[in-house]
């Protein structure tokens, strides 16, 4: 059995992944904005569960809530960035706090919480970390620019740090759902909309979301327990595509990069300076 650090647990993918953790006899230490939300996995789990209160907005807090975490139970095994902010809105739509508090949730918090338990992991001699990203780490959607402003900016973050910790016995790996029914997705933050985006894709993907056309397959309880299986696969994979929509997407927008670049090529080698 492991000992889990999870950020974000009181609702969605944190919640269902805490109490699947918690049914297989796992220790979990979970973080929260409001910890009377586990009252009721505190009540049947006692000791097996950890619970802090927790604003990954909030560096100083996140430093005191992982330094307490290990202190108050020794080694953690895997740590997990969950908690999210999802802005959901045209870039120009936006405002100058919604902004930052999508930054500060999904990038500086994310990046706040791995180093805070770096220390640690050194320490104990390895562990891994679990990022959650999304298929919109590797792809975009109108009406996400922000959301996806942090997603990939997280991964180009995890993927260098998965360089430098490799030799320490820290595995980290990017998790990558595709739309999966969950709290998160209906704590959509949006903004007030401009005319001017009506007519386009911004205007489409909007009537679609409220219209729910967009097919949503994901299988929350299969991609928790893929999740956990993951920390078990040595190396640790450094992303795990998760639902059939993750990977047809992501695939098509590597694919059309990839082609892109190879039909920049002789510009690229031109622009070389030559022995």
């Amino acid at each position: 059995m492991k000992t889990w650090f999870i950020t974000g647990t009181s609702t969605g993918l944190g919640r269902i992944l805490t109490e699947k953790l918690l049914a297989l006899g796992h220790t979990v230490a979970a973080t929260v904005r409001k910890p009377e939300a586990l009252d009721d996995l505190k009540g049947h789990y006692g000791k097996k569960l950890w619970v802090a209160k927790l604003d990954v907005t909030d560096t100083s807090q996140i430093k005191d809530v992982v330094n307490r975490a290990f202190a108050d139970l020794g080694q953690i095994d895997v740590i997990v960035n969950n908690a999210g902010y999802a802005l959901f809105c045209a870039a120009e739509e936006a405002s100058d706090e919604q902004i930052e508090q999508q930054i500060d949730t999904n990038i500086t918090g994310s990046i706040q919480v791995i180093r805070s338990a770096l220390p640690y992991l050194r320490a104990q001699g390895g562990g891994r970390i679990l990022q959650l990203s999304s298929a919109g780490g590797q792809t975009t959607y109108p009406n996400f620019s922000y959301y996806h402003l942090t997603k990939w900016a997280v991964e180009g973050f995890c993927e260098t740090l998965a360089k430098e910790v490799a030799p320490l016995n820290i595995g980290v790996t990017i998790i990558e759902p595709g739309a999966h029914k969950t709290s998160f997705a209906n704590a959509m933050v949006t903004a007030p909309t401009m005319e001017a985006y009506d007519k386009t894709p911004a205007g489409d993907v909007r009537r679609a979301v409220e219209a729910g056309s967009f097919p949503i397959k994901g299988d929350v309880n299969k991609t928790v327990q893929e999740m956990i299986a993951c920390v078990d696969i040595s190396p640790a994979p450094l992303r795990l595509a998760l639902g059939g929509d993750a990977y047809r997407d992501m695939r098509a927008a590597l694919a059309a990069r990839l082609e892109a670049l190879d039909n920049q090529k002789e510009v690229a080698m031109a622009s070389e300076l030559k022995e």
